[in-house]
This record gives structure tokens, C-alpha cells and sequence, in this order.
């Protein structure tokens, strides 16, 4: 599905479905979301997960059978994450500020994250998080 009303260069999110974006890997697709793996993160496990349909930027104007498919995928992400990870906690952070388009953090935990930077992690360690979180999400 693409987004309506924006062209391929109007928003970054909006475009060409890929499995590798400058967002990350693609880990699953969804009815309505695509879910993407971050390279750059506090801990393991950062994912980026994406609303496909029509343009919008804030979860308020998703229909109630958007909302409800577009936060049960969201929490479809989460498990995988929790059962690839084993996080203490997880964090979700739904934006539509950057880059205008609606998308939610799906982020792990760790009780000694709190004062830490994002950083890029290496790309095997990357590249084999992302088919493991694969074979949870299929």
C-alpha cells in the first residue's frame, strides 16, 4: 500500500517497501506496518515499526480498525523482541514528528542504559539479530 498524497520525495518513511532502508533491516511485514531493526541503538533490539497506509502523522487519525491493527502489529513486534532478548523492559515511543509520518520505537531496556548513547552496532551482530527476530515474527 502506498501512502497517499505524498510523492517519493515528500516524506522518508513513504516510498519503495525494501528490506534494507537508512532506517535499518527489515524484519517483517504486516498487514498495515513494516517492522525494521536499527543499527544504531542504546541496546540490542531497537526496532522501527512503520504504518504503511495513507500519510498521516499521528496515531489519532488512523480509524478505530487501523488503530487496533496498527497497535496489535506493534505489540507483534514487542514479543519478538522480548522472547529474541530477554529485555527487563521494553519502551514505545509512537512519533509522527520526524519526518511526518506515523511510526512507533519498539526499544529494550537495560537497567544501565539510563546515562548511555545510541551506538552502531557491528554489522554481524546486527545482521544475525535481524534474522533471529525473522523467525520469531514468521
Amino acid at each position: 500500500m502506498r501512502a497517499e498524497g505524498v510523492g517519493e520525495g515528500g516524506c522518508r518513511w513513504c516510498g519503495d517497501r525494501r528490506d534494507e532502508t537508512e532506517f535499518g533491516l527489515r524484519v517483517w511485514s504486516g498487514r498495515v506496518t513494516d517492522a525494521y531493526l536499527s543499527r544504531r541503538a542504546i541496546a540490542r533490539g531497537c526496532v522501527f515499526v512503520v504504518w504503511r497506509g495513507r500519510h498521516i502523522a499521528e496515531p489519532i487519525d488512523l480509524s478505530p480498525i487501523e488503530s487496533d491493527l496498527y497497535h496489535r502489529e506493534v505489540l507483534t513486534v514487542a514479543r519478538a523482541i522480548r522472547d529474541c532478548f530477554r529485555p527487563p523492559a521494553i519502551d514505545y515511543l509512537t512519533r509522527g514528528d520526524r519526518g511526518a509520518h506515523l511510526h512507533t520505537h519498539v526499544a529494550v531496556r537495560r537497567p544501565d542504559d539510563t546515562e548511555a548513547e545510541a551506538r552502531l552496532l557491528s554489522e554481524e551482530i546486527w545482521r544475525a539479530d535481524a534474522a533471529a527476530l525473522k523467525v520469531l515474527l514468521h
